[in-house]
């Protein structure tokens, strides 16, 4: 039987936000980091701080650890993570960009762009899309010709030594909690962990491609924008170095 969770009207409008983490023998990773991104994303919507979950339900399994909390509930879930998230970590992704429509500069005040809000129907729309035109993902771009960030995930991305990724503030985006962790420990493979604005022609010239989130780890891109890439001899390094 699927789970079920009592929830108000407001709730079902996306009046709140959530975690999502990687739950490892060891306990979720980068819970610390996780629950800090749920604080902040909370106060964007004017939510109360939220209170520390309970995650004794964790305790002992892996899979996916989900945090959901609105203005009527804080609900802690486990599951299995889902065989596609597997497949696209081992054999990558094929993408392709798209505008956004939206400005890096220019956005309203009230903007939620860098809160991790439950409001999910555009995002999954970009992957249905996506897989219409026979790809895996999305990577958006702004009306300035920046790269922003795919629907669930960060842009990661090497060019020589820098590793690199978009900078959150800047770009008003999601901060990218699995990219800021690679570009942190990048140092130990020898790579520099660089933050910046990239175009889509820049980033097309990248020699490498990836796409970060908590379950993926790492995604390889392997075809952009229909043109195929050349496998990179990082992904698996990087993917070790993050643990999975």
């Amino acid at each position: 039987m699927s789970e079920q969770i009592l929830v108000s009207p407001a709730d079902l409008m996306g009046d709140g936000v959530f975690e999502t983490m990687h739950l490892r023998p060891s306990g979720p990773w980068l819970l610390a980091e996780h629950l800090d991104r749920l604080g902040r994303s909370a106060a964007l919507l004017d939510l109360p701080v939220p209170p520390s979950p309970d995650l004794s339900s964790s305790a002992g399994r892996t899979g996916a650890l989900r945090i959901i909390y609105t203005r009527s509930l804080l609900h802690v879930s486990v599951s299995d993570i889902p065989a596609t998230v597997l497949r696209e970590r081992r054999d990558g992704v094929r993408v392709l960009s798209a505008g956004l429509g939206v400005s890096v500069t220019n956005r309203p005040p009230w903007a939620l762009s860098a809160a991790k809000s439950l409001s999910y129907a555009t995002n999954f729309a970009a992957r249905r899309w996506a897989a219409r035109h026979q790809a895996d993902d999305v990577i958006g771009v702004s009306t300035e010709g920046y790269v922003m960030e795919a629907p669930t995930s960060s842009v990661v991305w090497l060019a020589g030594d820098e590793l690199c990724t978009v900078p959150a503030a800047e770009a008003g985006i999601l901060p990218g909690i699995t990219a800021a962790h690679l570009l942190s420990v990048a140092g130990e493979v020898g790579l520099r962990g660089v933050e910046r604005m990239v175009t889509l022609p820049e980033l097309a010239a990248a020699d490498a491609i990836w796409l970060a989130s908590s379950l993926r780890g790492l995604a390889e891109v392997v075809t952009f924008d229909g043109v195929v890439r050349e496998r990179s001899r990082w992904t698996p390094r990087l993917l070790e170095l993050l643990g999975f």
